[in-house]
């Protein structure tokens, strides 16, 4: 294997697993995977040939592979569930109706400007409490299920 497909590796699994965690929005989207992964590559690569410390090729290429990846709608709904509705189920089950309540949350999202640092944002309290009324109405009108 080559230099370029082992770092290409390396960089996909990185970004999927991120992507698992995190995004599971975009955790089937293998052109978006691809691409990031190839450019993060390349930056490593061209950075390196530049005279870059390894540290330095690291950062530049772990900018592009996480570009606009920092702030998480999912980890936020997920931190909600965790945080408000951990008493009313198993800890097992609490990121499965995470996932579940993703997309019954994802309107809530719209009215606010998600950048990588929304999560230190004043605006982001309110986020928060409207997903967790969100949640609560959710339950309240279906159960846990």
């Amino acid at each position: 294997m080559d230099t370029q497909q082992k770092d290409l590796s390396y960089f996909r699994l990185r970004l999927q697993e991120l992507l698992n965690t995190s995004f599971p929005e975009k955790a089937n989207d293998q052109k978006f995977i691809e691409q990031r992964s190839l450019w993060a590559t390349n930056a490593y690569e061209g950075a390196f040939r530049s005279g870059n410390t390894i540290e330095q090729c690291n950062e530049i290429a772990n900018y592009i592979l996480f570009e606009g990846l920092h702030f998480s709608k999912f980890d936020t709904v997920f931190q909600v569930v965790c945080n408000e509705f951990d008493t009313i189920m198993a800890d097992e089950e609490l990121r499965p109706f995470a996932l579940k309540m993703f997309p019954v949350c994802e309107p809530a999202f719209s009215g606010y400007q998600l950048t990588d640092d929304f999560a230190y944002n004043t605006e982001y309290d309110l986020l928060y409490t409207e997903i967790t009324g969100t949640i609560a109405i959710w339950i309240e009108e279906n159960g846990l299920q």
